[in-house]
């Protein structure tokens, strides 16, 4: 099956934890070497490697070429709900448990659907505390209360998450950890457990959790590791960008800067080198977009409306919660469109608030000319969100492009070939 990579990794990666294990495994597979912050490291000319940091974010990179570098950083991420310690409540002769939301997710999509308790837990082994993933042999589910209970539900209704977003775990009282073994401490997340599944009448269109953001890992993993990358090539999966990405693990940390330094004084350049090749580097800052609705094609901007199966969207905002400039959406759709991948541009409505992502943040860090691009796709941030199978196949091949690329920054003018 053709795209059987793509649904295993939106299956399976059920957290940030799972999918940065579902990397790892994708990468020793192409002959990827892991590397540790902890140690000391010797690059070769033409090697492979990756880094993990906080079990949750990963950067994967190629080696060769000047200091110069091609990255392309998207987020592990989803809104889900996350467990708080204690979790058992008893109620009304069954064991439900107590969770807060994660990230701004439509919540009421979580009614009614397989959950799986994932994440990771810490447990003591000989006096050692050790981490392992989990993902339960069970699901759970969130139940509705029902229409004839609450008649206004199709009128008005919002989710109490502290009242309505408990998960039902069992008749009677039994200890949900247990099916853990007994951990010390964990980070345990009800996430869908929904098979991705194709839908529409030629079949298109793919169904899936966790869409936003992990078609973006995926294709970036892909390219780097499939593809024919040209010097340093980088792709940067982080966490926590549904809560804002400042954390030690994600967009707003040290793990970008510190890894493209360590790879510069392990290629044996200097800190002046490194400094120039910075602004000669590019970014792509990889996070779907939204499409237009069928049945809200008001909620778009008139002349920029993102459509699923148009293509890879280039990302643009006057207040610069997207990254992309004339000059860099310019390169993109030099690059893209040599490759044969049609582009097309997104704003939102002047009189919408826009949402944000790890681009704008990973600049804060290191200054990089950068794009944001992503998917067009629909019901962002639902428990199952929907794109066109053409556009996945577009970026993976635009994301080739872009790692064969060389991108030449100069003060006038850019040369890409």
């Amino acid at each position: 099956m053709k795209h059987e990579s793509l649904l295993h990794f939106l299956e399976t990666s059920y957290t940030a934890y799972q999918a940065v294990e579902n990397a790892e495994n994708m990468l020793r597979a192409a002959g990827f070497c892991e590397l540790s912050e902890q140690d000391e490291w010797k690059l070769e000319d033409g090697g492979k490697y990756y880094v993990v940091r906080g079990g949750s974010s990963l950067i994967a990179f190629t080696v060769g070429g000047d200091a110069r570098c091609k990255i392309v950083a998207s987020h592990t991420d989803s809104p889900c709900l996350k467990l708080k310690e204690h979790p058992a409540v008893k109620r009304a002769g069954f064991t439900v448990l107590n969770a807060e939301t994660y990230g701004g997710g439509i919540y009421y999509s979580f009614f009614d659907r397989p959950l799986k308790l994932a994440g990771r837990v810490v447990c003591e082994d000989n006096g050692k505390l050790k981490i392992k993933n989990v993902v339960s042999p069970f699901n759970v589910v969130i139940p509705s209360l029902a229409v004839h209970m609450n008649r206004e539900v199709n009128e008005k209704f919002a989710p109490n998450p502290q009242v309505d977003l408990l998960p039902l775990y069992c008749t009677g009282e039994k200890d949900p950890l247990a099916a853990f073994g007994d951990p010390v401490s964990f980070d345990l997340y009800a996430v869908c457990a929904e098979k991705p599944f194709l839908c529409g009448g030629e079949g298109e269109f793919l169904s899936s959790p966790r869409i936003d953001n992990l078609t973006s890992v995926h294709s970036s993993l892909r390219a780097l590791s499939e593809g024919a990358p040209n010097g340093i090539c980088v792709a940067a999966c982080l966490d926590n960008e549904e809560v804002g990405s400042q954390t030690m693990q994600g967009a707003g940390s040290d793990f970008l800067v510190h890894t493209l330094t360590r790879i510069a004084q392990a290629r044996g350049y200097s800190e002046d080198a490194f400094l120039r090749a910075i602004p000669s580097s590019f970014l792509l800052s990889l996070d779907n977009a939204h499409s237009i609705h069928p049945n809200h094609p008001e909620k778009c901007d008139i002349t920029n409306q993102a459509t699923m199966g148009k293509g890879v969207v280039i990302k643009a905002h006057a207040n610069r919660a997207y990254t992309t400039d004339a000059l860099t959406s310019a390169v993109v759709k030099k690059i893209f469109q040599s490759a044969g991948v049609a582009v097309q541009s997104f704003y939102n409505r002047s009189d919408m608030r826009s949402g944000g992502t790890l681009g704008a943040i990973s600049l804060g860090q290191i200054g990089i000319p950068s794009a944001d691009i992503g998917l067009a796709q629909l019901a962002m941030h639902s428990a199952v969100e929907t794109v066109a199978l053409s556009d996945y196949d577009a970026l993976e091949q635009a994301l080739r492009a872009f790692y064969a690329s060389d991108i030449l920054i100069g003060k006038d003018c850019v040369t890409v070939r």
